[in-house]
């Protein structure tokens, strides 16, 4: 985890505990649940986002080292087929040139 992403975590639940802090006194009602909850919850949704970030992270990762696979076994399979157009042609030019050589005599 970034620190970036802590910071703005602690950011939002130390906000979100004013917010409500103040709403709820605002109205006379202070009740301490209220703000607890709240509290809570906020703090619930940053976890949430936090992990959320990391599961990205992770499949990013993931789809970035098939990706690195894919093109490595492309490569490969690109050498293969050179070679074996390259022995093809190779073997059509001697069948051609003993064509050729038979058509002479």
């Amino acid at each position: 985890m970034e620190t970036r992403n802590i910071i703005f975590s602690v950011v939002m639940v130390f906000s979100s505990f004013v917010l409500v802090y103040e709403a709820v006194y605002e109205y006379k009602r202070e009740d301490p649940v209220i703000v607890m909850s709240a509290v809570i919850l906020i703090g619930m949704m940053a976890i949430l986002f936090l992990s959320i970030d990391e599961r990205l992270r992770k499949i990013e990762g993931d789809v970035t080292e098939k990706e690195r696979s894919l093109r490595v076994s492309m490569q490969s399979v690109e050498e293969e087929v050179r070679d074996k157009v390259d022995t093809a042609t190779r073997r059509l030019e001697e069948v051609r040139e003993d064509i050729v050589r038979r058509g002479y005599r």
